[in-house]
């Protein structure tokens, strides 16, 4: 082995999802390892879904905010995640990166639908020389096509992609690394899978590797979720063998550590932006929506509703785990919006059968589904909550075993018939397997981009008509005398 190696550390974070809070800190300890080191030896990357919709510095400003974080941290590329490809449309993702991003975006299987060409903010590929070392980076993002084809991407299978960029750039450069918002489990699929691939920095999963994992002849690294830690790789290339001779790593966790008063100063400039951005009125209300997470609520009803108008349904269908408080009446603002329902969920239409509305509906009255802790696909709340409702009609005997206390559903005016189809209003973690299983037995889906449920909310509390309309009873506990009237 030569002495004359050509060393590069490399820094990496994945899956932010905009805990800015831990940004002055990420940004202080980089800064101090830029420093320590000559100024070419350093390479600071990002893999996906720094920015998420329901923080408020991201929603009040579109994302520029931490972009802005971003290029004071010093990071010299990124992959895009499904957090930015599937929650903003694409002149926010436009605006955002090709006015603000001091730092290439890379998208190696992201392009526009229309054109099939790499977006103009966007490189399909980068190459980045430290310590005399030619390093190819290639990007790559999860594909999700029936939501990227709605918003207007085509978003290609990422190992393809992968490996047509080995095969273009490896006659190039010395290294190549994959920045990949993908999961774990692709990431070894594609160590097993393709050869040429030196590193692969991961996310999507929000897996924490501690140390490297060498797979298949190919190191794989990520640093878990949220900035809880930063990534931090010693790389060491062998230039007369022509081969990475070594490679270290570690992940530095960043409770307690310094902060950077810089980064510090500037998110307190961006959230006193997204403050006033976030105090726009949406509606006055003339009295207060209670929810109940556990039971039926008149803003619980009201979502319901909302999402079956939107998606011109017979049935509308929501875990009133989407909303997080009730709300008083008077002034309501998009920041109390965001507040109470910050998951970028988006509302769907499908056909399910009676038999499946059943089973859900019987399984909403079970506190081990009411209390169920939900993770990922898009749920920001707690629990997921009881079933809220619209278009239907259920009598309820609670007193009765499990699966056997729906007595009576009828929809519209019709008694609900196991064989039949209906169209039913929902949202779209149900589609994934999410929650209420049999929910996720639809056909004909038709996802509603770029609304999230919130935007729906935000009509249905503009309108007097709909929020007396969610006061009535949809469930009706023959237990309970005190529902016989049909108000809440």
């Amino acid at each position: 082995m030569s002495d004359d190696m050509q060393r590069v550390v490399i820094l990496h974070t994945n899956d932010i999802h905009s805990h800015f809070e831990q940004m002055p800190r990420i940004s202080s300890y980089f800064h101090r390892v830029r420093a320590s080191l000559p100024a070419d030896q350093v390479l600071t990357l990002d893999i996906g879904d720094h920015m998420d919709r329901m923080r408020p510095e991201t929603e009040g400003t579109t994302g520029i905010a931490n972009l802005a974080i971003m290029n004071a941290t010093g990071y010299e590329a990124m992959v895009i995640g499904n957090n930015e490809g599937l929650t903003f449309t694409p002149d926010m993702l436009r605006t955002a990166f090709h006015e603000h991003a001091k730092f290439p975006i890379i998208g190696s299987n992201v392009f526009e639908a229309a054109s099939d060409q790499t977006p103009e903010w966007m490189v399909p590929y980068q190459i980045v020389q430290k310590s005399g070392l030619k390093i190819g980076l290639i990007g790559v993002t999860a594909s999700y096509p029936d939501y990227y084809e709605l918003l207007g991407w085509h978003v290609t299978d990422p190992l393809a992609a992968v490996k047509g960029y080995i095969e273009k750039l490896r006659p190039q450069v010395e290294v190549i690394i994959v920045m990949s918002h993908l999961g774990l489990r692709m990431d070894q699929r594609m160590a097993e899978e393709l050869d040429g691939i030196d590193l692969i920095l991961g996310g999507h999963t929000h897996h924490l590797l501690e140390e490297p994992l060498l797979h298949s002849g190919t190191y794989i690294c990520a640093a878990g979720k949220f900035g809880q830690y930063a990534g931090h790789i010693e790389l060491a290339y062998d230039p007369a063998l022509r081969r990475v001779a070594t490679l270290t790593g570690r992940v530095v966790p960043m409770a307690g550590a310094p902060e950077d008063s810089s980064v510090a100063a500037l998110l307190d400039h961006y959230r006193e932006i997204s403050a006033a951005a976030l105090d726009a009125e949406v509606a006055r209300l003339r009295q207060p929506l209670r929810l109940d997470w556990y039971g039926e609520s008149p803003l619980g009803n009201l979502l319901a509703a909302g999402i079956r108008r939107w998606t011109s349904a017979e049935i509308g269908l929501v875990n009133s785990g989407q909303l997080l408080q009730g709300l008083k009446e008077g002034r309501l603002t998009r920041g109390r919006l965001l507040e109470i329902c910050p998951g970028p969920i988006n509302p769907c239409r499908l056909r399910l059968s009676g038999a499946h509305l059943l089973q859900a509906l019987e399984e909403s009255q079970l506190g081990e589904f009411m209390e169920k802790p939900i993770r990922g696909f898009g749920f920001r709340g707690e629990v997921l909550g009881v079933l809220s409702v619209d278009g239907m009609r259920v009598e309820v005997d609670g007193s009765r075993p499990p699966y056997e206390r729906i007595i009576a559903v009828t929809v519209g005016d019709e008694p609900l018939q196991p064989d039949r189809e209906y169209v039913v209003g929902t949202i779209d973690m149900f589609t994934f397997g999410s929650g209420y299983l049999s929910l996720g037995q639809g056909t004909n889906v038709e996802y509603m981009l770029p609304e999230f449920i919130r935007d729906v909310l935000a009509v249905q509390l503009q309108d007097e008509s709909a929020i007396q309309n969610a006061g009535e009873a949809r469930y009706i506990d023959l237990n309970y005398a005190k529902n016989v009237e049909g108000q809440l």
